[in-house]
Formats: C-alpha cells, sequence, structure tokens
C-alpha cells in the first residue's frame, strides 16, 4: 500500500483555487460550497496544525468574494435543481427538502418548489416508472394500490396520485 500524501497547506489562494475546481464540476450553494472548503480545510489543520478561526476566515472571504462575482447565487442555483427535479418526476415536499439539505434557505427552496407543477412531475414518474395508464393493461387493476403507494411515498399528495393512476389512458392525463 503506498503511503497517502499529505493535504495542502491551507491558503487563500489555494481555497479559493480549489471553490473554482468545485464550481467548475458542480453547481452548489454557497452553505453547500463552505461545508465542502471546510471539509478541506480541517484535513489540513489535523495534518499542519494552525489557527481553526483563521482558516474560517478565509473561507468565509473566498464564499463572500464568490457571491460577490456572481460565481454562487443561491436563488439561481434553487431555481435550477427545483427545475431538474421536477423534470425527474420529484414531487415539490422532496424538492424542498432536497435544496434544504443543499444548504438552501427555506424561503428560497420554498419559492423553488413552488414554481414547479405537481401533476406533471407526477405524471413524468408514473410514466418513468410504468404506473397507472402507462402500465400494461392487464397488469393495471392488479397494481393499482402499489401505484398508490409508490407515488405517495415518493411526496405527491394523495389527490394527485389517484388521479395519475386512475386516469384511462395516457392521452387523458395529456389533455387535463
Amino acid at each position: 500500500m503506498t503511503p497517502q500524501r499529505p493535504p495542502p497547506r491551507i491558503t487563500p489562494q489555494y481555497l479559493e483555487n480549489a471553490a473554482l475546481h468545485y464550481l467548475e464540476r458542480f453547481a452548489s450553494s454557497s452553505v453547500n460550497l463552505e461545508r465542502v472548503l471546510k471539509r478541506k480545510v480541517a484535513r489540513s489543520l489535523a495534518h499542519w496544525g494552525g489557527a481553526p478561526e483563521t482558516a474560517a476566515a478565509q473561507v468565509a472571504a473566498v464564499i463572500e468574494k464568490l457571491t460577490r462575482l456572481g460565481y454562487l447565487d443561491d436563488a439561481q442555483y434553487a431555481a435550477a435543481k427545483a427545475a431538474s427535479l421536477h423534470r425527474r418526476g420529484k414531487a415539490a415536499r422532496v424538492i424542498r427538502a432536497t435544496l434544504s439539505a443543499k444548504g438552501v434557505a427555506a424561503p428560497l427552496a420554498k419559492a423553488a418548489a413552488a414554481e414547479g407543477d405537481d401533476r406533471a412531475a407526477a405524471i413524468r414518474l408514473a410514466q418513468r416508472r410504468r404506473l397507472g395508464p402507462f402500465a400494461p393493461p392487464e397488469k393495471r387493476a392488479d397494481c393499482r394500490r402499489r401505484d398508490l403507494g409508490v407515488m405517495v411515498r415518493a411526496g405527491f399528495s394523495y389527490d394527485v396520485a389517484q388521479a395519475v393512476i386512475d386516469a384511462a389512458t395516457a392521452e387523458d392525463l395529456a389533455e387535463e
């Protein structure tokens, strides 16, 4: 087994480069990026030692600078992430929870999740999972309860789940 390379020493330039490299690969909220940078700082301080307060101030300065320059925008991140999750068939409740876990403020998460249509997301989930009108006709009656359970556990209200599962055909869903 080869010895593990020591973590780099923390400098303001290193933190800025690490943040920019992370943002090149992933969209992120400011709180999530702060968590990522703090993990790097913790590994470095455990190996090299140093003052945690100084490193925390450096992380805060990098986050503030990137926010000021427009690389970090929590509202834009929340809207894009919510739209992506809606397209994948996620309910507004699940979207709010996902955004909160990523460090988006509750009002921003609520506003972003409310922009999508839960019914359209439920239809997309039913289509992806072959539920309700997207299931083979011979299995629909036998699987109705299971399909409703899948939809409700996915975060959709019972009314939305029932409307989607009980639709006669996929065309009926598109017309409504």
